[in-house]
């Protein structure tokens, strides 16, 4: 069985998609500490052909609480302001109608935690794309927060007995390929390709939020651009 753990992030880039289509199961590292300045409660679109940064505001955000542990501000202020902004930046988009609705499904009237909504807005999209991988939180199922790091991820692989175990390529100093080996789990790395589309810009801005993508391509041509990573062993 393939395997994959990420943290939740809000409207992730593509790259996080192309990971979770090519698993049988991925896990949401719910129970991990938050990281400030990171992608879980914040992400790009395409504002005036430049990228332009959203991010949805929380309640006493820490380094020392776990992500499903912080919440969301509960004011629908900021989510008013959010869903217009995206609203006027692609309005004009060719996929606009069938794409929009899932935002305002994610955002508007939320009142949770900020791992909640992040998990939403893969679960939906994944459901858009016609992605059934198996998802599941981490704190829901594995009961192992007192392990940290590779060691944590190796106990996962073993109560799943996952054979294969996926990361992206920016983690590939993190890991010790002999320990997976040693457990019969091949450990290998996604690498997203120059992926590129038809965009409303002059120049193409790369690695915008998920949302951008839909907005610009049908779902075939999502299904294509996922397909476009090199996996190293």
């Amino acid at each position: 069985m393939k395997l994959a753990i990420m943290q939740p992030y809000l409207f992730p880039y593509i790259g996080y998609f192309q990971l979770l289509n090519i698993v049988d199961k991925f896990i949401i590292y719910d129970d991990v500490n938050f990281i400030n300045k990171g992608w879980i409660n914040r992400n790009n679109i395409l504002v005036n052909n430049k990228a332009s940064m959203f991010t949805v505001p929380l309640k006493e955000a820490s380094q020392n609480k776990l992500i499903k542990d912080i919440n969301v501000v509960n004011d629908n202020k900021w989510a008013s302001k959010l869903m217009k902004s995206i609203e006027l930046s692609y309005k004009k988009s060719p996929y606009f109608e069938n794409v929009y609705p899932i935002v305002v499904n994610v955002i508007d009237g939320f009142s949770g935690s900020i791992s909640t909504m992040a998990y939403d807005s893969i679960i939906q999209v994944s459901q858009y794309l016609e992605i059934y991988t198996n998802v599941v939180e981490s704190s829901s199922v594995y009961n192992n927060a007192y392990l940290k790091g590779q060691d944590r991820i190796l106990d996962i692989c073993s109560k799943e007995k996952a054979d294969c175990y996926i990361n992206p390529i920016g983690g590939i100093d993190l890991y010790n390929k002999n320990e997976f080996n040693d457990r019969n789990i091949q450990l290998s790395f996604i690498k997203s390709n120059n992926v590129a589309y038809s965009q409303n810009s002059i120049e193409f801005v790369a690695s915008l939020s998920i949302i951008d993508v839909l907005m610009n391509n049908s779902i075939d041509q999502v299904k294509c651009l996922l397909s476009q990573f090199t996996l190293i062993k």
